[in-house]
């Protein structure tokens, strides 16, 4: 079967076609024919080895851990897909950037059936991730006031959408005024452009200058100082960019909780692998309620174009919108 793959770390040229042994499967594993990925941070950080303490070198690497496809054979205990199944998943590991991928039904879903199988391949990691931080660790309820930082961005768009059926006030950040009408759409109460409007003036605006219930910040650096800011005395910070440095100051004179969430550690420890296909059950389910629906990046590659997406990706040309990767060879054979 035909693969993407890099032989060493480096940049977006580092991608090369090979042919490896077609995988069969056994016990609990399906074999997951590949419509399509799509790129996530995450996925140019292994490429270019910034992450070699979370993630071991394994040359020839696969690369891509969201995928969504159709279901080609299953292992003689395998009890909750079919062979034709529809699905879509999130493997830890990689290994999306294959005509073909082997994994465990724990983790997959049935793919939401009001889009096509190759959009849902944008949902995994962002609905995930989204979840996790809104639900497991945010404990967000009907009547909270959530701040979430980037609106338009691949978790920040599914946050808007969990955190708004959850029953919360949802306000978030934004660069312009196309992408304020953007996270209107998708359900926001309150829009800032944070160009414009600095923290202690939008905490005034919106809450009465009381801080926010919930921050949920999924842009990092010196924005998360921005977080602990916008925040109430005792509120909670959510994080999944926190590879800095920051003044736990303002953290302690407000006594705040901080979450921070990183869901590929799930390749190291395994710990809550079993629990993705459920929450990705539950994305299914707001998906075809038209409660959440993916923003999908208008420019799409093939699998023989994934240097070029990730090029695409790291110039930061992504105005806002997944961007996917498909397999051609899906509905060719």
């Amino acid at each position: 079967m035909n693969t993407m793959v890099i032989h060493q770390y480096g940049n977006s040229s580092e991608f090369q076609k090979i042919d490896v042994p077609y995988p069969f499967p056994k016990g609990n594993q399906v074999l997951v024919k590949i419509a399509a990925t799509s790129v996530n941070p995450i996925d140019t950080k292994i490429r270019k080895g910034v992450v070699q303490n979370a993630f071991q070198p394994n040359f020839p690497m696969i690369l891509h851990s969201d995928f969504s496809g159709e279901i080609v054979e299953i292992g003689e205990t395998v009890s909750r897909f079919s062979v034709g199944d529809l699905v879509y998943g999130f493997n830890a590991s990689g290994g999306a950037l294959s005509d073909y991928l082997l994994v465990d039904e724990s983790i997959l879903a049935k793919a939401p059936n009001n889009i096509q199988i190759q959009d849902a391949a944008s949902l995994p990691l962002t609905s995930i991730t989204a979840w996790e931080a809104l639900v497991d660790r945010g404990n967000i309820k009907a009547g909270d006031h959530i701040l979430i930082h980037g609106g338009t961005g691949g978790v920040g768009h599914v946050a808007i959408q969990i955190a708004k059926s959850l029953g919360a006030t949802v306000s978030t950040t934004v660069s312009s005024n196309e992408k304020a009408a953007l996270v209107k759409s998708l359900g926001a109460d309150h829009v800032i452009n944070y160009k414009d409007e600095p923290v202690l003036a939008y905490v005034e605006r919106l809450t009465n200058g009381k801080g926010f219930d919930v921050v949920f910040d999924t842009v990092g650096t010196d924005n998360l100082d921005k977080s602990f800011q916008a925040v109430k005395p005792k509120g909670t910070v959510l994080a999944i960019a926190a590879r800095s440095t920051h003044d736990l100051t303002p953290f302690h004179s407000k006594s705040l909780s901080l979450h921070v969430i990183f869901i590929m550690l799930t390749q190291k420890t395994q710990e809550g692998r079993k629990e993705h296909g459920a929450i990705l059950h539950k994305i299914a389910n707001l998906v075809e309620s038209e409660k959440v629906r993916p923003l999908i990046n208008p420019q799409r590659f093939t699998f023989e174009e994934i240097s070029a997406a990730h090029q695409y990706f790291e110039n930061k040309e992504v105005e806002y919108g997944k961007v996917i990767v498909e397999n051609q060879r899906f509905n060719a054979e």
